[in-house]
């Protein structure tokens, strides 16, 4: 949402300048510049990236279009179901789980939001397999911290990818331009008032890559790692609440602990949470 907000304010102010200094907009309109641009920096993308990287490069950029996943109510929904997970282990013991793992979908444990996030989901019931049939809880951390090391990394070569299509664009811009004078060139003879023309497009791919490098792709870029960083909170999260029920603790302490790990902007407070529990059990 921020994302659409930021390029209004983007366009608004580039134009709004460009006319309150006298220019025509008709003049940045060209699409012979726009097409080289985007055309070879996507070219560009995609020879030097994976199918699976441009796949994941797409589907990122265009979820910073839609809101926030891990929000206060996502934290709310995964402190109680893993509260009910708790709560079913110590009463039921650790077997009890094993229905949970097999069809978490109709076990009435996991809020609707979690079981949306399908990658967080099996991280958790792979785990929760682990936790089941017992499992030496230092090597059980370790395993999680590998795999939540795994995911952030990857997670990070899309980004990667975004950036330097972002990176890219100047360049190209600069590519578009050059391009533009060689055609003036040759056009040197044209009246003065048909060469200025040409040589306004030629400095608009300029603009253009520049433009769109630092205010369209690069934001995109930082908005995907920002969301990764919180999905990998949210991980954590998960992971603080897999160990203290692996544990035995009980279930205030286990969404005590996953309170006090998730980011101070959407985390709860105690007493929010007390008062939540207390609602669910009723």
């Amino acid at each position: 949402m921020f994302v659409i907000v930021g390029y209004i304010i983007i366009l608004g102010c580039v134009i709004g300048g460009f006319i309150l200094a006298g220019g025509h907009v008709g003049v940045l309109i060209q699409p012979v510049e726009i097409l080289i641009i985007a055309g070879a920096a996507f070219g560009s993308f995609v020879s030097g990236n994976s199918l699976y990287n441009i796949k994941s490069s797409i589907a990122g950029a265009l979820g910073c279009l839609k809101g926030e996943q891990y929000t206060t109510d996502f934290y709310n929904q995964l402190l109680l179901s893993f509260n009910a997970l708790a709560q079913k282990a110590r009463k039921e013991g650790m077997l009890a789980l094993e229905a949970v793992v097999e069809n978490p979908d109709s076990s009435n444990v996991f809020g609707q939001k979690i079981l949306a996030d399908h990658h967080l989901m099996e991280f958790i019931t792979d785990n929760l397999r682990l936790v089941i049939t017992g499992v030496d809880i230092h090597q059980f951390e370790d395993m999680m911290d590998l795999a939540i090391e795994v995911h952030h990394k990857e997670g990070h070569a899309p980004i990667a990818a975004v950036q330097r299509l972002g990176d890219g664009m100047p360049a190209f811009g600069i590519v578009a331009a050059v391009m533009g004078v060689v055609h003036t060139m040759e056009s040197v003879g044209i009246p003065p008032a048909e060469l200025g023309k040409l040589i306004a497009a030629a400095l608009v791919g300029t603009f253009l890559g520049i433009l769109l490098s630092y205010g369209f792709v690069g934001p995109v870029a930082s908005v995907m790692e920002d969301r990764l960083d919180k999905g990998s909170n949210a991980y954590k999260c998960a992971m603080k609440g897999l160990l203290n029920v692996a544990k035995g603790q009980s279930p205030m302490m286990v969404v005590e602990f996953m309170r006090s790990s998730i980011a101070s902007e959407v985390r709860p407070s105690f007493s929010e949470v007390d008062e939540m529990l207390k609602a669910n059990k009723g």
